[in-house]
This record gives structure tokens, C-alpha cells and sequence, in this order.
């Protein structure tokens, strides 16, 4: 193991979930950006108490199949320790898991678990997820390679990581392990819990989508929804203002010529619009603008809130030939590149897929080979607007995102759909079937309908807060919070609290 004081941070949550085409990757790095503008916060105020202050960079040994003791192969897994508040030996352990995405020293420092490890004394350790971040085994991301990553995988490395620190750092065997998670992540926490209750005693699962969905139309009916909410911004005519807009950039493509040329100005597209394909990648890429704005509502970072793209949609009258809200929908775009640092909205079928085709690791990125092959193969997640209802265009269709599969990795519609069934069928959908588990989501988000958001029984708990967002709860306090988020986390705290007495009593704790 190497360890010493991390000197760079990186994202402390979790990207968003959707696959990976162009449109889809906006949405990644919406959340990435996101997540870093809370993670430099997160630097500023731990460099103000001394570096010393920083947790530790551990690297793990990991087999690359661990599935087949034949197989010598094996790779380094990244992880982080804060032990600052780690009264005893025996004291709770806290593991936050990674997920599709970079997993910096933010996630032990700010925000829960690392926000409630001091009044528990708390050992708090994160661990990145496989192929994400610097974990990528040698090799590179081809096809060979990526059969070893998927979340079946990703617990086998969370169980070798459970065992390995116990031993490593003389962890107590009556200490409970507790697991935590964001997003996909917070799947594997209740996945981990539900597979491996002798090791973990409990999970907390944030905005954790557990149940696999091929197309997934209701993520749009609740960014319709949303974007009617009075509690954050929203009203009927935003949503009517943002379904005019599309209605308006649909016009303007159908009427090809000058028209869409200037629109392709407009709205940064590096693409020309003159082929479907192309247009098509715009007007999801305008999609995935909206839909981000309301996953990461009121989160520090973001470039747009509810409550500002309404106003832009429905700001001042009608100018000429440009309606108010494809107006307010062009400065909407421009806030969003400005804010994620990109030359444009959206970008060519083609280069997309020249992107994804790539193998080798990319540091610097988010990860969209990688999260496109899992979907393709375990979980789908493919967001779309079909339904008449959507007040978006009704495109990106299904079939267009499920070609990503074939022409990336010769997967078939077919075999993404038996996957899908299979995931839910091995760990049980949204009746899980594990316990002492707590599932926490925003109405907000529209990722809460694949979660569970109602107690199934006494064991498993569930947390729906009004007005909350994405992962919400697992960042670092704000001033701006509210009632209802700050009633969830102290219903977070005591569950910890309950958990930890019960852990106690019981004469088995998670212990090896």
C-alpha cells in the first residue's frame, strides 16, 4: 500500500447515469462540473486547516477476474482513508463507494459519510470503482477487457477491499461496516448489503436506481413535472414555454436552409444539421440541457437552476420572428457551455462514435466508454421522449441509442434487453430483498422512480424529500438548505445511530 497526503481532488459524487451518446455525455459532464466546483470548496477549507488534514491515497491489489482463481491477473484499486475521526478500533467503518466515474478524497472529507463520522467516530474509507478513474486495469478498454467490468465485479472488489483493510488496519471484527453510495453507486451499497449481509451490517443508498430499465421514458415525465413545481421555481407556463421552444427548434429544422444553418450557430452545434443523425444528436443534447437542470437543482456548481431557466423561457415579450422561449432557450445554452468550459452543444453521430470507439484510457474523461458498455450490458437507462406527453421533441428514440451498443461493441438490441432482465432477476429490482438498508431520493430527480422511495418493511427505509435533487443529501451542507433536506439528514443520523446500538447487541457485526 502507498500512502500520503492527496494533493488534488476529484469528483466527489456521482456523474449522471445516462449512456453515452453525445447527448448523454453533456449530461456527464454537467454533473462532473458539478461535482469538482464542490470538491475545490472542499480543497480551499482543508488547505485552511493544514495539508495534514488531508486523508490518505491507499492502493489495493485486486484480481482482474475474481470469478476464476485460474486467472492470475489482477490490477490496482485506488481508495481513500480519513481516520481523523476514528475513536477505537472497534469504531463504525464507513465505505463509500465509487461509481461510474473518478473518486477523489472529497468523498471521506465533506459531505455524508464524511459529515457524519465525527459525532459516530467513524473510520471513513472510499473506494473507486474498477476501469473508472486511475483504477484501470493495463491493458486498455477493449473488448477483452471490459467482460471483467460490471457491478457483479465491482462488489467481488468490495468484498477483497473489506477483508484486505480489516487485516490491513487491525479493524476490530465487531466493527460494523456500513456502506454508502450515490446514483449507481448507491445501487452496489444496497447491492453489497443484500449479497454480503455477513460482512456489511448495514447500507445508506442515495438516488440509487435498482431497478434496470431498457427505455427509460419516465426520467422526461419527471423533468416534465418538475419543471411545474412551484416549491423550486417551476409553473405550468415553464413547462409550456419549454415544449414552444422545442416546438420552435423543430421548425427551424424542418425549414433546412438558412434557417437551420443559423440555428446551428445559435444553439452550438459543431455539427452541420443537414443530416438526421446530426439533428438528431441537437435536439437530445438540448434535451439532456433541460433534464440536467432539473437532476442537479439548487447544487452548487450547477450552471442553471429550475427557477433561472424558467425565467429565461418565460423572460420579456415576443422580439420579431424569435419567440421568448427559443430565445431564452439559446441563452440557456450559452450559460451552459460557458459554465462546462465547451466550444459546443452538441457534436457530429460520427465523432461520437469515434470517441467511444477509442480503447485506450482516457485520464482526463468521464468514463463514457466504460458506462456505455454497462448499460449495454446490465442496466439500459436509455432516456427517452416517445410518450405524446414528453414537452420535449420526441426524439432521441430508443432505437437510435441502442444502435450505440452495436456500432461500439456488436452488442444486440436483443442481448441489451436479456441483460436488463437478468440484472433485475439477480438482484431483485425495487423489492431488493435486502435489509437494514435505507434508500433516500428527491421527488426532483428524476431517478427516484427507479428506486425505492416507499419502507419495505420494518428493515428497509425509505427517505423521499420534497424539492430535493440528485445525490442532494450526500453534499456538503449549505446555508441555502432546506427544511426538508435538513429533516432527512437528521432522519440519516439517527438511522446511523439505531444501526450502531443494534450493531452492538447483535452477535453477528459484520465482522470476519
Amino acid at each position: 500500500m502507498t500512502v500520503g497526503p492527496a494533493l488534488w481532488l476529484g469528483p466527489l459524487l456521482l456523474v449522471s447515469l445516462w449512456g453515452s451518446s453525445a447527448p448523454a455525455s453533456l449530461l456527464r459532464h454537467l454533473g462532473e462540473h458539478i461535482q469538482r466546483f464542490q470538491e475545490s470548496s472542499v480543497l480551499s477549507l482543508s488547505l485552511d486547516l493544514g495539508v495534514a488534514t488531508l486523508p490518505k491515497e491507499g492502493w489495493l491489489e485486486q484480481s482482474l477476474d475474481p470469478f476464476n482463481v485460474s486467472d492470475r491477473r489482477s490490477f490496482l484499486q485506488r481508495y481513500w482513508i480519513n481516520d481523523q475521526h476514528w475513536v477505537s478500533q472497534g469504531g463504525p467503518i464507513f465505505l463509500h463507494l465509487g461509481g461510474e466515474g473518478s473518486l477523489g478524497p472529497g468523498s471521506v472529507m465533506r459531505g455524508h459519510p464524511a459529515a457524519l463520522a465525527p459525532a459516530l467516530g467513524a473510520l471513513v474509507i472510499g473506494l473507486e470503482h474498477r476501469f473508472y478513474g486511475l483504477s484501470i486495469p493495463a491493458g486498455g478498454l477493449n473488448m477483452a477487457q471490459l467482460r471483467f467490468l460490471s457491478s457483479r465485479h465491482a462488489l467481488a472488489d468490495v468484498v477483497s477491499t473489506r477483508l484486505a483493510l480489516s487485516r490491513l488496519l487491525n479493524v476490530s471484527s465487531s466493527s460494523p461496516w456500513i456502506c454508502f453510495g450515490g446514483s449507481y453507486a448507491g445501487s452496489l451499497a444496497a447491492w453489497a448489503r443484500l449479497k454480503f449481509p455477513h460482512l456489511f451490517f448495514a447500507a445508506v443508498a442515495s438516488s440509487a436506481p435498482v431497478r434496470a430499465v431498457l427505455d427509460f421514458s419516465a426520467y422526461n415525465e419527471v423533468v416534465s413535472r418538475s419543471l411545474t413545481s412551484a416549491a423550486i421555481g417551476g409553473s405550468p407556463e415553464c413547462r409550456a414555454a419549454a415544449s414552444t421552444a422545442f416546438a420552435e427548434v423543430e421548425r427551424r429544422l424542418r425549414a433546412g436552409g438558412e434557417a437551420r444553418a443559423a440555428l446551428r450557430t445559435e444553439l452550438g452545434a459543431c455539427a452541420s444539421l443537414d443530416s438526421a443523425e446530426n439533428r438528431m444528436e441537437l435536439l437530445g443534447a438540448l434535451q439532456a440541457l433541460v433534464g440536467g437542470t432539473v437532476q442537479y437543482d439548487g447544487q452548487a456548481g450547477a450552471p442553471l437552476s429550475v427557477r433561472q431557466l424558467c425565467g429565461l423561457l418565460l423572460e420579456g415579450g415576443v422580439n420579431g420572428s424569435s419567440p421568448v422561449p427559443y430565445r431564452g432557450l439559446r441563452r440557456a445554452v450559452q450559460v451552459v457551455i460557458h459554465s462546462l468550459g465547451q466550444r459546443c452543444l452538441s457534436f457530429s453521430r460520427a465523432e461520437t462514435l469515434a470517441q467511444l470507439r477509442v480503447t485506450e484510457p482516457q485520464v482526463s474523461g468521464v468514463g463514457d466508454r466504460q458506462w456505455l458498455y454497462q448499460t449495454c450490458t446490465e442496466f439500459g437507462f436509455y432516456v427517452t421522449c416517445e410518450d405524446p406527453g414528453c414537452p420535449f421533441s420526441q426524439l432521441p428514440a430508443l432505437p437510435s441509442q441502442l444502435e450505440l451498443c452495436e456500432q461500439v461493441f456488436g452488442l444486440s438490441t436483443s442481448s441489451i434487453a436479456q441483460a436488463v432482465d437478468q440484472t433485475n432477476s439477480y438482484y431483485g429490482g425495487q423489492t431488493p430483498g435486502a435489509t437494514q438498508v435505507l434508500f433516500i431520493n428527491g421527488d426532483t430527480d428524476p431517478w427516484h422512480v427507479l428506486s425505492v422511495t416507499k419502507d419495505l418493511g420494518v428493515s428497509v427505509s425509505a427517505l423521499l424529500i420534497p424539492g430535493a435533487s440528485h445525490c442532494l443529501d450526500m453534499a456538503p451542507e449549505r446555508p441555502s438548505d432546506s427544511p426538508s433536506l435538513l429533516l432527512a439528514r437528521q432522519s440519516i443520523f439517527q438511522q446511523l445511530q439505531t444501526w450502531l446500538k443494534l450493531a452492538k447487541k447483535s452477535p453477528v457485526r459484520g465482522g470476519v
